[in-house]
């Protein structure tokens, strides 16, 4: 959770505290988020990272207020640009969502509508927030949102279907609608998980230029690491619906400060060691209709101790960095993991 004084008394476009979301299913109760908090910056990037079920998707469903039935959020503040979403009505709510606060899916097909023109879509996200709902001004504003994410023809290529754009054009699109009413913020869910590489690399570029232009706040969720050093400032890993490491991202990949973290950045393929076996990740996340009462991570971690019984709290651990870890509070750094490892081998 970064200081405002960090920032220079600069306000937070997004503020979330608290937030706890649970899914209550005929066979238990989920405990998908419990106690996420978290800032983020005009113009900045927070990319929240975790292996599948980790919580990062339900957080930004969130913030959206679009938790599927039967989740429900049930307790914390979600601030922004000072608002509190969860205290607006279903139909405020609705005003909110593409217009201040946007959304870039992983999957471009299930966010355009197959039977309609390109043009006719970006036009109705313009003017269902315009106080005009102009026909002829939400086409200006769609043919400048298409030059803007690089589509050449825009008069002609408004008049698409989404079957006649490749894979990268589509997420440009799906881009471009999330832009067209310049939002505060823009939360982006796998945005190049569909993508091959090249592609990926030409969206990466286009959504770091356009978040410089507009100034805009970007939450950035993903599991791929490469995509994070990419793009991000500053980094939230997740594990079993918490939030286990926040740090600038340089920080981060230097001196990871929790376990999790530490395993996951050590199981990335590196270029110099091709021929060395990755290291994985030993055991399963939790069942998270009955997470263990200690540290979440306690039963795959390889520095485990007897106070990790104990639920350890999201502490301070540097300067704008936190980490939910007996191990690193005491003052252990996991930069040096495999010593670690090495020492603790020689005290058991």
């Amino acid at each position: 959770m970064s200081d405002d004084s960090e920032r220079n008394d600069e306000q937070p476009v997004l503020r979330v505290r608290g937030l706890t979301t649970r899914f209550f299913a005929s066979f238990g109760i989920v405990h998908a988020v419990s106690d996420v908090s978290f800032d983020v910056y005009p113009g900045e990037t927070l990319g929240i990272v975790g292996e599948s079920g980790s919580g990062k998707s339900v957080t930004a469903q969130s913030i959206l207020r679009l938790v599927p039935k039967p989740g429900r959020i049930v307790a914390g503040s979600i601030k922004l640009d000072g608002v509190e979403l969860l205290d607006l009505e279903a139909e405020e709510m609705r005003r909110i969502r593409g217009r201040t606060l946007s959304m870039v899916s992983q999957n471009p097909l299930t966010a355009l509508n197959p039977a309609l023109r390109i043009g006719w879509q970006l036009d109705e996200a313009h003017r269902s927030h315009s106080k005009t709902g102009s026909k002829k001004e939400a086409r200006v504003r769609t043919k400048e949102m298409l030059t803007a994410v690089g589509i050449a023809d825009a008069d002609e290529r408004a008049n698409s279907y989404p079957y006649e754009y490749s894979g990268g054009m589509r997420q440009r699109i799906v881009i471009a609608m999330g832009m067209m009413n310049e939002p505060s913020l823009m939360i982006a869910d796998e945005p190049t998980t569909a993508l091959d590489v090249t592609i990926q690399a030409q969206v990466i570029e286009l959504m770091k230029q356009l978040i410089e232009e507009h100034n805009m706040a970007l939450v950035l969720i993903t599991h791929n690491m490469g995509v994070v050093a990419n793009m991000c400032d500053r980094v939230a890993v997740m594990y079993a619906g918490e939030i286990v490491e926040e740090a600038p991202i340089d920080e981060l990949f230097e001196d990871p400060k929790h376990p999790y973290t530490w395993a996951l950045l050590r199981s990335l393929p590196s270029i110099t060691e091709i021929d060395t076996e990755l290291p994985t990740i030993s055991g399963s996340p939790p069942d998270m209709t009955d997470p263990p009462s200690g540290c979440r991570f306690r039963a795959r971690c390889p520095f485990a101790e007897a106070v990790c019984e104990e639920h350890p709290d999201l502490d301070i651990v540097g300067d704008r960095r936190r980490a939910r870890c007996w191990v690193t509070q005491r003052g252990d750094s996991f930069a040096r993991g495999d010593e670690l490892l090495i020492d603790k081998g020689k005290q058991s």
